[in-house]
């Protein structure tokens, strides 16, 4: 008797499951424990994160509340008792809170007349790559300001060739330095190219553009404009 289509499509799907599941079957006794071994280590993975997550936030805050206690201090004037303090933020609290635990660290060192423990401290943020740039920025021009008298004019004007550039956030501070180490250096052209270049930055503070004039003037150069002029005199006026 011969099977009908129907008949034979049914068949066939039948088998077709009974494979699947023989299929299955194997694959489980072959690889069961790899696979339930596998679920629990992605498991144990997604909890592992979580929980790193939740340790980073809680120490972060933790951190926070300890700078904040720290400058607590200073402001009462224990500046003695913060000393210890944010040696061990420096040294625990990540790339943010070393900066500023360093930075500030500088900060009472020069109140303190300690110039050397000053510049170990920006040296410190101006060296480490794991700091966001801008704090490494702000030390690297702090520790070029404190040693300026001492360093040899080419080496300020090579240290500070990347922040004396027209629109870096630092040119006003980086612009100047650099502008007197070419003096120094007996380079005058250079200089006042550099100061030319400040007054034209309309994001310097007035007043140090009103110095690079004077300055660019002094050394030949006439580098004010109607532009330059009319932002330079708007603080004359209040």
């Amino acid at each position: 008797m011969a099977i009908k289509p129907a008949d034979n499509e049914t068949f066939y799907r039948e088998v077709d499951e009974e494979l699947r599941r023989d299929q299955m079957k194997n694959v489980w006794s072959r690889y069961g424990v790899l696979i339930i071994g596998g679920a629990l280590l992605l498991i144990a993975a997604i909890g592992g994160y979580i929980y790193y997550e939740h340790h980073q936030r809680v120490t972060a805050e933790a951190h926070g509340e300890e700078l904040a206690q720290i400058y607590t201090d200073i402001g009462a004037g224990k500046a003695k008792e913060a000393g210890p303090k944010l040696d061990a933020l420096a040294e625990d609290g990540g790339p943010g809170y070393r900066a500023a635990a360093l930075l500030t660290k500088a900060d009472l060192a020069l109140e303190a007349g300690d110039d050397k423990a000053a510049l170990a401290a920006f040296k410190a943020v101006a060296d480490d790559g794991k700091i966001a740039q801008p704090y490494r920025e702000l030390a690297l021009i702090r520790q070029t300001s404190l040693e300026f008298d001492t360093l040899p004019p080419a080496d300020v004007i090579a240290r500070l060739k990347p922040l004396a550039v027209a629109g870096n956030p630092w040119f006003a501070t980086a612009g100047e330095l650099t502008g007197i180490a070419h003096l120094k250096a007996g380079q005058q052209a250079e200089a006042a190219k550099i100061f030319a270049a400040m007054t034209k930055d309309d994001t310097i503070p007035s007043t140090v553009r009103s110095r690079a004039l004077q300055m660019a003037g002094a050394l030949g150069v006439d580098a004010i404009d109607d532009k330059a002029a009319a932002g330079m005199a708007a603080p004359k006026g209040n």
